[in-house]
C-alpha cells in the first residue's frame, strides 16, 4: 500500500463546516499535548485541548483557535470535530482582550461564587485566540478595520 501524499483536512464546528482542504501537514493541540500529522500516520483519536491548530499547504501555514472537541486521524485523512474553531482573520482583538481581561479579574477574587476552572479555560481561550489573531500580516479584526501585528 502506498503512502498517501497529502491529508483530506476537514475542521468541523456545530455552525458550519470550517475547512475541507488538501494539506501537507497538521498541528493540533491534544488533551496530551500538541502532535503532528503527516500523510501516511498512524490511525488515532484524540481529544482536543484549547490552543492552536494550523496547517501547512505547500509553503503556507493557516493558524486556528481551537478549543474542545475530538479529532481522528487516518493515513489519508484528518477530521476534527471542534466545538469552538475560529480562523485568525476572523478573531475580534478587541473582544479577546476584554474576554481576557474579564477572566483575568474573576482569578484575581476569591469568592465561593466563582468557577475557578471556567475563568481558567476563559483565559486560555482568550490568549490563544490574541496569539493566533497576530500571526497573520494584517491580523485580526477591530470592527471592520485590520491591525497590523505588533512590533517586538
Amino acid at each position: 500500500m502506498a503512502i498517501p501524499t497529502s491529508i483530506a483536512l476537514q475542521i468541523i464546528t456545530p455552525e458550519r463546516m470550517l475547512v475541507r482542504e488538501q494539506v501537507d501537514e497538521v498541528e493540533i493541540p491534544g488533551a496530551e499535548g500538541y502532535f503532528g500529522v503527516l500523510p501516511g500516520h498512524t490511525p488515532m483519536l484524540a481529544d482536543l485541548a484549547i490552543g492552536e491548530l494550523w496547517y501547512r499547504k505547500g509553503q503556507e501555514k493557516i493558524y486556528l483557535a481551537i478549543a474542545y472537541g475530538f479529532v481522528e486521524v487516518l493515513p489519508d485523512r484528518v477530521t476534527v470535530l471542534a466545538r469552538i474553531a475560529e480562523p485568525a482573520h476572523e478573531i475580534d482583538i478587541v473582544r479577546a482582550e476584554e474576554a481576557k481581561r474579564r477572566a483575568e479579574e474573576r482569578l484575581r477574587e476569591y469568592t465561593k461564587d466563582i468557577d475557578y476552572d471556567r475563568a481558567r479555560m476563559a483565559l486560555e481561550k482568550s490568549i490563544s485566540r490574541l496569539q493566533i489573531a497576530t500571526r497573520m500580516p494584517l491580523a485580526g479584526r477591530v470592527g471592520r478595520q485590520r491591525m497590523p501585528p505588533p512590533q517586538a
